[in-house]
């Protein structure tokens, strides 16, 4: 598998300290995500994933990985994390009297939705198998190059403690609030292949 450059910005804060691959969602679809990183003030965007996984399995590196920037809420989890963000538009809503849904900017979505009540949320954007065994071949080649456990949280729960886990996350594993991975994330496959070869 082929990791894509799209290296925008190259001035963002430095750290050697590496224990965590954070795993989210874009929440958009990749072509604006895209552009909003490269457009967003300047190039100087301050809420940059190390990589993204599209839906085709395209893995784009967005920003080195002793990088880091404010993505998530914690100075101290944005320093210790490698963040990859995966193409997904998280939660839909049902468009009433249409046959399709809406993301929460009014994109409209009409594929096949993942069904399951979370977080007061009914539909959710299915994520891809060859989003999955990209992001297993990056992570595995993050972990060893970094020396992170290879060992993932397994569920998309808020955990007591998230911080000091040293493997890999999810950001609902830190927030209660927050909704990536959603449920139509497979852990259990993911898990599986992380295991196998």
């Amino acid at each position: 598998m082929e990791i894509i450059s799209k290296i925008i910005n190259t001035n963002y804060n430095l750290s050697h300290i590496k224990k965590q691959i954070v795993l989210i969602n874009t929440s958009i679809s990749i072509k604006s995500y895209l552009k909003s990183l490269e457009l967003r003030h300047f190039n100087e965007f301050n809420r940059v994933p190390n990589y993204v996984i599209t839906k085709e399995g395209q893995i784009l590196k967005t920003l080195e990985d002793n990088q880091y920037t404010k993505l998530l809420n914690s100075k101290m989890i944005n320093q210790q994390s490698i963040i990859i963000s995966l193409e997904n538009l998280g939660w839909l809503e049902k468009e009433p009297l249409k046959n399709y849904h809406i993301n929460w900017i009014g994109d409209i979505y009409k594929e096949k939705v993942f069904e399951k009540k979370w977080r007061e949320k009914f539909f959710w954007d299915p994520y891809t198998k060859k989003q999955i065994d990209c992001l297993v071949f990056l992570c595995k080649k993050l972990c060893k190059s970094y020396n992170i456990n290879l060992e993932s949280i397994g569920h998309n729960t808020k955990i007591n403690g998230a911080e000091s886990f040293n493997g890999i996350i999810s950001r609902s594993n830190f927030d209660e609030t927050k909704t990536d991975l959603s449920p139509a994330f497979d852990f259990e496959m993911f898990e599986k292949k992380l295991k196998n070869e």
